[in-house]
């Protein structure tokens, strides 16, 4: 019976990776690597950092594979659709790699960024490759440091306040309005600023871009105050690098406490 590992590799730092990950880095003989591009070529590049740091003396194979392009011009109700599609598109992708790149005997590992529980789609693609019955394979999920926890080590602050809630949502889900009842906000998936919308509210933010690697980014501050600044240093780093991933924190209130 085939074997995957989908391992949690952290924010991008190779030191952020668990024990736990490391035995599964160390136990695995086929890595399977979605290539986003030329773009993001730097994320692959990371991935094998992380290999030959971690898995010096194993023998192992890289497979890459071409991930397929999402539209990410559809919005409203055709949002949804257009994420199944891809999601489909990438079970398909998974299904041959395994199939074709995996022995029987062997054990196959998918890198993920972060946490897989966490706004990642690994777990729910191989759940429809199982379901399609093409190809036999059991796997286990190896938690990882996600950017979220990276984010407020690195600001030095906590996720929460005390006896207090915290929610994580996306850029798209802000939009609509900052959620009742809670005061503290973690925002991910944010390809539009949304936080420009809170200008004029007393909302700190603590925000950064590509946590974890040599090019991290931080900033924080009352809104109004950070906002212009986290605007201009994304734009620099997203003509620099050609991408950006980012993440950043909301606490409605007083900045600590």
């Amino acid at each position: 019976m085939r074997e995957i590992h989908v391992i949690g590799i952290g924010a991008g730092d190779p030191d952020q990776l668990t024990l736990q990950a490391v035995k599964a880095l160390r136990d695995t003989d086929v890595f399977f690597i979605l290539d986003k591009g030329e773009a993001k070529a730097d994320l692959t590049r990371l991935r094998r950092d992380m290999l030959e740091a971690h898995v010096p003396d194993r023998a192992y194979r890289v497979v890459e594979a071409r991930d397929p392009e999402r539209d990410r011009t559809a919005g409203g109700t055709a949002y949804s659709p257009a994420v199944g599609d891809w999601r489909s598109a990438r079970a398909d992708i998974y299904e041959r790699l395994i199939a074709e790149e995996l022995g029987e005997d062997e054990t196959g590992a998918f890198l993920v960024w972060g946490d897989p529980a966490l706004y990642d789609s690994t777990l729910g693609i191989l759940e429809e490759v199982l379901a399609r019955g093409t190809v036999c394979f059991t796997y286990d999920v190896v938690p990882g440091i996600s950017s979220v926890s990276a984010l407020v080590a690195r600001h030095r602050t906590g996720l929460n306040r005390v006896a207090r809630p915290v929610q994580i949502t996306t850029g798209r889900r802000l939009a609509e309005g900052f959620p009742e009842g809670v005061d503290d906000v973690v925002v991910m998936l944010d390809a539009h600023q949304t936080f420009r919308e809170l200008a004029g509210q007393d909302v700190h933010i603590y925000w950064g871009a590509y946590i974890g690697t040599p090019d991290e980014i931080l900033v924080s501050g009352p809104i109004d105050e950070a906002a212009p600044r986290i605007e201009r240093l994304r734009a620099e780093a997203r003509e620099r690098k050609g991408w950006i991933m980012d993440t950043y924190l909301l606490r409605r209130g007083p900045a600590e406490g």
